[in-house]
């Protein structure tokens, strides 16, 4: 679906300054995006888990289509081993937070973006607090708890939740949106049951192709812009799969579960009182 045209964002092209004009010219003249969409995209505020292999990508090209306000939670320091995937840091880097590393290669290539960040690990106890007053959160976090609890954060908060992940050569990617109700699923209707330790290697134990993870970083800050503008088609109840090896991409359904103890309906069932995993 479309978004309007250049002549219905011409008003809002210009609150946008000259140089906002000059540099996503190439934005505005797409007729989905136009004056209006690019404002919108100045507002916005999303919050992204995780400057990764996942995150690095995203953030770049989130600040550099103009995203105005963004909120990065990190708490690890940039590795060595960490530069084959991690495009926001270089080998200077090394030994540094990683939120100070990104805040200054953000900022390089984004003056006017608002960056705030916060140098610690999300967790059940402070996720609500987090996301609080951002339009969309992008997770591009490692492990099962912690994408547990920022998709209840996200659904008790009622915003958007781009969710991605890759493992080795496979990348996976999905928006939740269950807070808007059916037909919209949650990340339980999805992942009913936490995986059993060990089942899902690290990075470290079994790699990642630096790569296959700009490629889901990248399609992650599509589906960030995207929901952000409104009007386009959503990857909510869809789980689109990536493998590398193949060149393939495949899009599975994912339905909203009845039965579902975060999201499904159910007798006695209060609107917005959703739980926090602890």
């Amino acid at each position: 679906m479309r978004r309007a045209g250049p002549e219905k964002g011409r008003p809002a092209v210009m609150s946008l300054s000259e140089t906002d004009i000059e540099r996503f010219a190439r934005q505005i003249v797409l007729p989905e995006i136009g004056g209006a969409g690019q404002a919108k995209l100045r507002r916005a505020r999303v919050l992204v888990i995780g400057a990764g292999g996942l995150g690095s990508p995203l953030l770049l090209y989130l600040a550099a289509a103009g995203i105005g306000h963004l909120g990065l939670v990190d708490d690890d320091r940039v590795d060595a081993s960490n530069l084959h995937r991690q495009i926001l840091f270089d080998t200077a880097d090394v030994g540094r937070a990683k939120v100070e590393a990104a805040r200054e290669r953000l900022r390089a290539l984004a003056p006017d973006v608002d960056i705030r960040t916060f140098p610690e690990r999300l967790t059940a106890a402070n996720a609500v607090r987090l996301v609080e007053g951002y339009d969309l959160v992008a997770d591009g976090s490692d492990n099962f708890a912690t994408r547990s609890a920022v998709h209840a954060a996200c659904l008790a908060a009622g915003i958007p939740l781009v969710s991605a992940a890759v493992q080795g050569m496979d990348g996976q990617l999905t928006t939740f949106k269950a807070h808007l109700g059916p037909p919209h699923p949650c990340f339980a209707c999805l992942f009913p049951e936490e995986p059993a330790a060990g089942a899902l290697p690290s990075c470290a134990q079994g790699g990642v192709l630096g790569p296959a993870a700009g490629v889901m970083g990248a399609l992650q800050a599509v589906e960030v812009i995207k929901e952000l503008l409104g009007g386009f088609e959503s990857l909510s109840g869809w789980l689109l799969l990536y493998d590398a090896r193949r060149s393939a991409f495949e899009r599975l359904r994912v339905p909203r579960r009845a039965d579902c103890p975060l999201c499904g309906e159910y007798p006695g069932r209060e609107a917005g009182a959703v739980a926090v995993p602890g």
